[in-house]
């Protein structure tokens, strides 16, 4: 199964949008471990994702776990696969060279040229040049590394910069998400400046197709391709299903956003986890009643209750926010995807199918 280790909620960074509260509380190597014992108790594939706060100001028990796991899975047959979220600011060789051995995905969240508008260390220093050179550091070892950016309101006019300055620095997987939650504030014209930088990032993709350029740049891509394939993404979403997060203390909950939440609590590593709960929370995972009716009820990703309760307090009820986003992200992926097949039927077949 997959757990994603919250090994602490500390943090170096303090970061505009984020919705973790940061405080010195960090995982314990008894927790970690019935952790990785739980990860292995089901199925022939066990999949840790080191996660946090910042999960690199615990380096010790990433070690921990990838010696433990890696020794499991040798004596059980059973497949370990593990990838980590960071920051970046803390990466060095030591801990790249154990990253490769162990074959881990590691995602880079970096917010490109708008870095330092809303990602600045705790204390107020700007962080993008240090993040700029540990990205190089991580690509010199994983080629295939992701970058992670989140597009703030206050972020936006960098948009179709940050796509370009991304790949130009070497990722050839980059993902980018708006922020949500009780931290930022969108306006009409903050959504107006989107659509046209989502517009402008099209024109970037083109240009990339056109000269072959073998790069995956989310969510346009996936929604180009979703569309083909005839998938749908909210189908995707089921609670404490695809990923359960474990807490510093040990706690297991359906997803990031629930932490806390007693209702939605599904046990902890050491007693295990409450089934029933599970079954239950999972079928709530359902297109909400206002959807139903739309033509894009099948493009969207409505039903994933975790965006849904940072946005409105209740994982069943879609924000205007996301509606409307959503509704930009379709219009100008479909639109994309016509020119693309237009100038190369063949290529466009074996990049999106």
């Amino acid at each position: 199964m997959n757990l994603t280790l919250h090994l602490t909620d500390n943090c170096n960074m303090d970061c505009s949008y984020c919705i973790r509260e940061k405080c010195p509380r960090d995982m314990t190597e008894d927790v970690l471990l019935a952790a990785c014992d739980l990860a292995f108790s089901r199925g022939q594939r066990a999949g840790l994702c080191f996660f946090g706060g910042e999960p690199l100001l615990k380096k010790d028990l990433i070690y921990k776990a990838l010696d433990y796991c890696e020794e499991k899975s040798g004596k059980t047959g059973i497949r370990f696969d593990c990838k980590m979220t960071t920051n970046g600011s803390l990466l060095d060789e030591e801990f790249l060279k154990r990253a490769v051995r162990a074959k881990m995905g590691i995602g880079l969240s970096f917010d490109g040229k708008a870095q330092d508008i809303c990602r600045i260390f705790a204390g107020g220093k700007p962080t993008s040049s240090v993040v700029e050179e540990k990205a190089r550091l991580l690509l010199s070892y994983m080629p295939e590394a992701s970058a992670l950016a989140t597009i703030a309101p206050q972020a936006v006019p960098y948009y179709a910069e940050s796509v370009k300055y991304l790949h130009e620095l070497g990722f050839k997987h980059l993902s980018f998400v708006i922020a949500y939650g009780r931290k930022v504030n969108w306006t009409d014209e903050d959504l107006d400046t989107l659509r046209g930088q989502l517009e402008k990032t099209c024109g970037y993709i083109k240009e990339l197709f056109i000269r072959g350029d073998k790069v995956f740049i989310g969510p346009i891509y996936s929604k180009i391709s979703e569309c083909i394939k005839d998938k749908n993404p909210a189908e995707r979403c089921h609670l404490g299903v695809r990923q359960m997060p474990v807490t510093p203390k040990g706690d297991l909950y359906p997803c990031t956003s629930f932490i806390g939440d007693e209702d939605y609590l599904l046990g902890n590593v050491f007693e295990g986890i409450n089934e029933a709960k599970v079954i239950e929370i999972a079928k709530r995972s359902s297109t909400p009643e206002t959807c139903t009716g739309c033509d894009l009820v099948k493009r969207c990703t409505n039903s994933c209750g975790c965006a849904n309760r940072m946005n409105t307090g209740d994982e069943n009820k879609v924000s205007p926010l996301q509606c409307t986003y959503e509704r930009m992200l379709i219009e100008a992926s479909d639109k994309l995807g016509e020119e693309l097949y237009q100038t190369d039927p063949e290529r466009f077949a074996e990049v999106f199918g």
